[in-house]
């Protein structure tokens, strides 16, 4: 069973091939010597062997490129590192940061989850004691094309990306590592993410649930008929989602309550933005009202890090010197979409990152350059932000289907995040009308209130206590404790 080849068969893109000498996006002008190797290579050509300053550990880890389209030349960067204990009995999670444009590596990878966090400056990395490879295989994908080091041959390629085009490139992905990688596709799958990637991870898990229905191009999911899962004959596994984009509409709503609510902004602006905004609704822009009350909002976000009330802001970081238009770098007004905000958790390391990666040795050391010609990596990709031409305003309906197949769903929030805020993510949940197995209550971690949660028919919606958006560089032990029990499928602990 030819599962690279079919895995692919669907995708019906059909581009001119304009190939130039110059990158379409990073503008660099040696990349297609030094990515030839990367879209060939198999297995053995991955491991990850010498990077800089790199901790002494017991696991292996490999990173470079898989390529999801063979005639457009388009190729997409991953980093996976095995558990660091029995990774042949642990199960594989995929982990999907959003933007859209950000780096899964840049952020998931080495400043939240995986077990080498940059360190000051960029000058090296750190061991991270609350990796999420202490629970399971970590797999961190750069998706889509243009984001950190993955690309594309076919300049055409850039001009088409969206919601749609990126599922479709992650799911060829997934089907080409697993020729990297053979034993992994027996394994119990999970897809895990934050913030844009809420709706990555549910269209990725749409599309598998979709194609596992045809036995060529099924993803074989052993050992997920567990608790965790609730999963059948079907064969799918769980998602979980961190401050997640849901349902752009409530999302619009719960941002504005929730900067109300948190003194960001005044009673008056609220209650124009309360009287004249109806989110729901194709012309909300166009009502003059609305627009500029909700400018405000924004307006007040720019001089904090809106991503963590509380937290101080990195001086003289690109987020905070942005001399730019608050419409032009954070939103869309020709749609309902969420602000296009750039980054994260701040302060600072994001520099950081982009320091990191833009060292020749370690690009050399993650096999996406020869070691004499230097590739220009970005945490986030500014092109992209602004030229995204298919976004979904709502994957609730999504939601409904995978609830319905038995698939479980996990979403947490971060509850001093102003992005994606937790009111935007309850008034999403409260629009499902799932019924209530399980109360309201808190739950705990080392016996201090980590945060609340619910449990519903099919979903589970949990908070953390005094975390931003990026939830694991805030509450790292927290967040590793409530990862192992969505992996084990047992509830948050909710005793002392």
């Amino acid at each position: 069973m030819d599962l690279g080849l079919k895995g692919v068969a669907f995708l019906t893109l059909a581009f001119v091939s304009t190939i130039s000498s110059v990158h379409p996006i990073t503008g660099d002008r040696h990349w297609r010597r030094y990515n030839r190797k990367g879209i060939s290579s198999l297995g053995n050509d991955d491991p990850v062997t010498n990077l800089p300053g790199q901790p002494s550990v017991d696991f292996r880890h490999y990173a470079g490129y898989v390529t999801v389209n063979e005639k457009n030349g388009r190729a997409l960067f991953y980093w996976f590192y095995e558990a660091m204990s029995n990774p042949d009995e642990k199960p594989l999670v995929l982990w999907l940061n959003g933007g859209p444009g950000c780096s899964s590596v840049g952020y998931g990878a080495t400043q939240e989850i995986g077990p080498f966090i940059v360190d000051t400056g960029g000058r090296g990395i750190k061991f991270n004691n609350f990796s999420w490879n202490k629970e399971a295989n970590m797999l961190f994908l750069e998706s889509p094309i243009g984001v950190g080091f993955s690309y594309s041959n076919t300049s055409t390629d850039y001009d088409n990306l969206g919601d749609e085009f990126t599922a479709n490139d992650a799911y060829s992905f997934l089907h080409n590592w697993f020729l990297k990688f053979p034993s992994y596709r027996t394994r119990t799958f999970y897809i895990a993410g934050e913030s844009y990637a809420g709706k990555y991870v549910p269209e990725l898990a749409e599309l598998i649930y979709d194609n596992n229905k045809d036995p060529s191009l099924h993803i074989e999911l052993k050992g997920i008929l567990t608790i965790a899962c609730l999963v059948d004959v079907l064969k799918f596994s769980c998602q979980q989602l961190g401050n997640p984009e849901t349902y752009d509409a409530e999302d619009w709503r719960g941002m504005t309550d929730y900067a109300w609510s948190h003194a960001v902004v005044s009673d008056e602006t609220h209650k124009i933005i309360s009287e004249s905004c109806d989110f729901k609704s194709n012309d909300t822009w166009s009502n003059e009202d609305c627009s500029q009350a909700v400018d405000e909002v924004l307006k007040q976000y720019k001089k904090i890090d809106i991503y963590s009330l509380y937290t101080p802001v990195c001086i003289g970081d690109s987020a905070g010197s942005n001399t730019k238009s608050i419409l032009q770098v954070m939103m869309k007004r020709t749609s309902n979409m969420m602000p296009r905000i750039l980054g994260g958790f701040d302060p600072c390391l994001d520099d950081y990152a982009k320091a990191f990666y833009n060292r020749l040795d370690v690009q050399k050391a993650l096999h996406v350059s020869d070691g004499y010609h230097l590739r220009n990596w970005s945490i986030c990709n500014q092109k992209i932000f602004d030229d995204w031409s298919d976004s979904k305003p709502s994957v609730l309906p999504i939601y409904k289907k995978l609830i319905a197949a038995g698939v479980r769903i996990w979403v947490y929030s971060g509850d001093t995040d102003g992005r994606v805020p937790v009111l935007s993510t309850r008034y999403s949940i409260s629009a499902l009308g799932l019924p209530i197995t399980k109360a309201w209550r808190p739950w705990y971690h080392d016996k201090q209130v980590s945060g609340w949660f619910q449990e519903y028919k099919g979903l589970t919606f949990a908070t953390f206590r005094g975390a931003g958006h990026a939830v694991p560089c805030f509450k790292p032990s927290s967040s590793l404790a409530f990862f192992s029990a969505f992996l084990l499928g047992e509830s948050p602990s909710s005793s002392r």
